[in-house]
Parts: structure tokens; C-alpha cells; sequence
């Protein structure tokens, strides 16, 4: 058994072509794309008063946005909502994050 040295992984590279692993990394996005959630008015308005309702208590708040097929969470106080540029600012304690309030699928205060 000594002389045995097995390779693990490395013995399997050799058999994937190129056209192979781009073929695998495509499928894997396939497999990972979430379509953008539908939303209807009462949901538009259910973000809109909670995210006017953490900025005025400034509670910790989860915001979830959908972008290029994935979703994505973020925690923090909401510091501004600039209805010009139509973007909500958060901030955590590494820095500040402006999102724009058209990705955002849903809003939770967490206090």
C-alpha cells in the first residue's frame, strides 16, 4: 500500500477539455439564475413604509435586492432616501451603500 500514491483530483483534470469546463461553468449559472420576483403595487408600498419607517426610528434593517439573477442581503440603519436619484442609502459598520430602490425586493426591520 505504501507505493501507492494517489493523485486525488489532479488525475481527473487531465480529462476535462476546455470546452468541458466552460460548458460546466454555464451550466452552474444556469442552475444559480433567480428570476426577478414580481411585485405589485402592495408590495412597492409595503417596502416604501417600512424603509420610511427604519429611517425614522434608525432600526437595524435587512434590505434584499435582485440583480443579474442573484439576490442579496444587506443589514444595516438606513441613513438616507433620495427620491431624485431613487436610491436608499445604508450603513453598517464598514461603510455606507447606496442600492437602487428599483432592485430591492424586500425590506425588514429587525428591532
Amino acid at each position: 500500500m505504501e507505493g501507492n500514491r494517489d493523485r486525488g483530483n489532479i488525475k481527473w483534470t487531465s480529462l476535462f477539455i476546455p470546452e468541458h469546463l466552460e460548458r460546466l461553468r454555464e451550466w452552474q449559472a444556469e442552475d444559480d439564475y433567480i428570476e426577478q420576483p414580481q411585485m405589485d403595487q402592495f408590495d412597492w408600498d409595503n417596502i416604501q413604509e417600512t424603509l420610511e419607517m427604519a429611517l425614522k426610528r434608525q432600526c437595524e434593517t435587512e434590505i434584499r435586492t435582485w440583480q443579474d439573477g442573484k439576490i442579496t442581503y444587506y443589514q444595516g440603519k438606513i441613513k438616507e432616501i433620495n427620491i431624485h436619484s431613487k436610491t436608499v442609502v445604508i450603513e453598517d459598520p464598514f461603510g455606507r451603500d447606496r442600492r437602487p430602490v428599483i432592485e430591492i425586493v424586500s425590506v425588514q426591520c429587525l428591532d
